[in-house]
């Protein structure tokens, strides 16, 4: 028999009283190791300026990280409002969201003007470097982030691809195939896919961003997510609106992508100028 990778039996825990789901427990966890990271990347580039960066990540956060998790939502109740508007929908069900649902687009954008903001309060008490160098010691650290989140889509049996029949496929229970795949056993993983990508982006950012312009990582790394995310979405089944033959979220990659690349290039190009 052919081997797989199963889904866990159980997307939650009970201790006690309290109910904790593997789906939020990932999110939390991926969160703590981007503050870390990211804590230690943007301290070491102090090192050099001899300026005392110490606790800046971790305050940041405190405003980022919950305008993160609410851009996240946003953005996915935006686009996908009937399961929370009309017949069939339910209010109270954008509160849940350790059922899934959060859009990355949503969160970076949102999660990057609550950073702006508290960055810029705090820079008027203290001797910071630009908000760019700061973005690029966090992108890293994001992108892991994101790889461990995705392991909270494994939990909750959600957002896997076309049927697929080989040692890496993902088995889903019946009672979450969609319709249509009720006889189809075993999917494509996207969620360890872009697991996968985001792990290898990071290590490279990591390796590499040094030598770019302050921002350039954090371009590539919008870049270079966005590229990954437009071929797993075209993998996805699940349900998405579509405009002429593409899911919204891949319309969204494409002008990320194309966005992260301009602002590269522009970004380098000045590196050039200055040089000369």
């Amino acid at each position: 028999m052919r081997t797989s990778i199963p889904t866990p039996t159980q997307s939650q825990i009970d201790i006690g009283p309290l109910t904790f789901h593997f789906y939020a427990l990932c999110i939390i966890a991926g969160i703590a190791v981007a503050i870390w990271l990211g804590d230690r990347r943007f301290r070491s580039y102090a090192n050099s300026a001899g300026l005392d960066l110490n606790g800046v990540v971790s305050e940041v956060a405190v405003i980022a990280i919950p305008a993160g998790i609410i851009g996240g939502r946003l953005y996915h109740v935006v686009t996908s409002p009937e399961l929370y508007f009309g017949n069939g929908g339910s209010l109270l069900a954008i509160l849940k969201i350790w059922n899934g649902g959060l859009g990355i687009w949503g969160a970076i954008a949102l999660g990057v003007l609550g950073a702006l903001f508290s960055y810029r309060r705090i820079a008027k008490e203290r001797t910071l470097p630009s908000f760019r160098l700061f973005l690029d010691a966090l992108a890293p650290g994001i992108l892991i982030a994101q790889a461990i989140g995705r392991f909270g889509n494994w939990f909750n049996a959600e957002l896997f691809g076309r049927p697929l029949d080989t040692w890496w496929a993902l088995e889903i229970p019946y009672k979450f195939r969609p319709r249509g795949y009720g006889l189809f056993e075993t999917f494509h993983p996207t969620f360890l896919y872009e697991a996968i990508w985001t792990t290898l982006l990071a290590a490279v950012l990591i390796k590499y961003g040094r030598k770019w312009r302050d921002g350039s990582i954090f371009y590539i790394y919008i870049a270079g997510y966005s590229a990954a995310r437009f071929v797993i979405e075209g993998v996805r089944i699940d349900s998405a609106h579509d405009f002429f033959g593409l899911r919204v979220n891949q319309w969204t990659s494409i002008f990320i992508f194309i966005l992260g690349l301009a602002l590269f290039y522009r970004n380098q190009e000045k590196k050039k100028k200055k040089k000369v």
